[in-house]
């Protein structure tokens, strides 16, 4: 599929035109049934019109619905449209997206930055500290990646390398660290998870916490270690208590979120709301920063986003019910017992195909895809589902740092003005240390369920 898109994106017209031939070639020789070479002329049309996945989604949803489903057809597509939109977990995730932009524009990133700060001080490499701490807070706000790279990194870039912090660590701290957004709970992946595999997404956000509390450590010792002989300063107490003081809303929020969730006083919809209800008080009433204007740009941007994500998960949802009803899920898992013995050898395979899907898709995309098909494969191994949830979460947060189609290298260049070779480059040393990370997250369990409770 790959080669397919490339060939066409570098204006590989008649490569195109040559493979959708040869489809509808095979089609007439019987190599292959005259609907599957339709479908595969479709499929190639669409990428020969670089149409976005959604519609490429819609079309194979349909196409399945009509042609190849037992006892199915188009007019089911419409009704699982309207089964997946109508559930009350979905509010949360607007809901988030629109608290964390209106936190990004405001000032509660800037305030947390300077209570990280104020007490990094006396760590070499300090300031790369807090902005890992700062990126690992935000997430805790936030649930999106993105959002939380912008939020800090347009704060902590310039400040970094004007502290004289080497270019090429600092750009590639504020992309790694931004990862931390979808793996520190609330966390809109994970959400997305549970919606497609019916898997408690409390639990999730709480199998999240380990993994995510880990890779901040690992992020900040690095830190320490690549700057242990930049000069430090001593804490300021009366830096730290006007940091405080000025960041008392933002530091709030985190723990009115996480301990109503664990607590079970309120849902993560709840969650989410209080987030968008309290990010809203805070910025135009409390602090004042953020004009009516602001909000409605911010308000309009979000829509955009959803625009895109919420049609693809109800297409990827009514094709995940269909696959379903044919059994396509269950032959899967059955074929894959019968010739794979090792789950650990599955485990392999499927963090394999999770990396190379992480450079070819967005992490929302790719759950919503592949989440149905590849979460009854680990529990026929073995594996718990909340865990799977925490890996596949971990290996396409990796999935950010990858090209070509790494989001967070990608909104770097755009919002740093580096060039997207130089990005590449400076993440390597932090893609080392997450694959490592993701080994262990892999590899011990207890990191992600001991807070579940299993």
């Amino acid at each position: 599929m790959s080669v397919l898109v490339a060939a066409t994106r570098r204006g590989g017209t008649w490569t195109a035109v040559s493979l959708l031939a040869f489809c509808v070639l095979l089609g007439l020789v019987g190599a292959v049934s005259a609907k599957v070479s339709v479908f595969f002329a479709l499929v190639l049309g669409l990428l020969f019109l670089r149409q976005p996945v959604v519609l490429l989604l819609a079309m194979a949803t349909a196409f399945t619905h009509a042609y190849f489903a037992r006892n199915s057809s188009v007019e089911f597509l419409v009704q699982d449209i309207w089964f997946t939109v109508d559930r009350e977990v979905l509010l949360s995730i607007p809901m988030f997206m629109l608290a964390g932009a209106l936190m990004t524009r405001g000032s509660i990133a800037q305030r947390l930055i300077d209570v990280m700060v104020a007490f990094t001080r006396p760590i070499p490499g300090g300031m790369g500290v807090a902005a890992v701490l700062g990126c690992a807070v935000f997430a805790a706000i936030s649930g999106s990646s993105i959002v939380t790279m912008l939020a800090i990194g347009t704060i902590m870039y310039p400040a970094l390398v004007r502290s004289g912090y080497n270019k090429s660590f600092s750009i590639g701290l504020i992309c790694a660290a931004g990862t931390l957004g979808i793996m520190i709970p609330p966390s809109i992946p994970m959400i997305l998870f549970g919606i497609m595999t019916d898997v408690s997404i409390t639990y999730l956000f709480a199998g999240g916490i380990g993994p995510g509390l880990l890779l901040v450590l690992l992020f900040s010792t690095y830190c320490y270690l690549a700057n242990r002989k930049r000069a430090t300063q001593p804490w300021d107490l009366a830096e730290i208590l006007t940091a405080l003081r000025r960041g008392v809303f933002a530091m709030m929020l985190p723990v009115l979120l996480l301990g109503g969730i664990y607590s079970g006083y309120f849902t993560p919809t709840e969650a989410a709301a209080l987030s968008l209800v309290y990010a809203c008080v805070i910025e135009l009433v409390v602090h004042r920063e953020l004009k009516a204007a602001d909000y409605g740009k911010v308000v309009v941007e979000t829509v955009k986003m959803l625009g895109t994500l919420l049609p693809l998960l109800a297409i990827a949802a009514s094709l995940n019910t269909i696959l379903d009803y044919e059994g396509i899920a269950k032959g899967w898992v059955e074929y894959v017992k019968g010739n794979v013995t090792s789950p650990v050898m599955l485990m392999v395979g499927i963090n394999i195909l999770l990396l190379i899907v992480g450079c070819l898709m967005d992490a929302g995309s790719a759950i919503l895809i592949f989440s149905p098909l590849l979460l009854p494969l680990a529990q026929a191994a073995g594996y718990d589902p909340v865990h799977f949830g925490v890996i596949m979460t971990a290996n396409l947060e990796i999935g950010y740092l990858t090209p070509p189609v790494g989001l967070n290298l990608i909104v770097a260049m755009a919002a740093f003005r580096e060039n997207f070779g130089f990005i590449c480059k400076a993440v390597l040393p932090f893609l080392v240390i997450m694959l490592g990370w993701l080994f262990v997250v892999c590899a011990y369990p207890p990191l992600t369920l001991y807070l579940v409770g299993k």
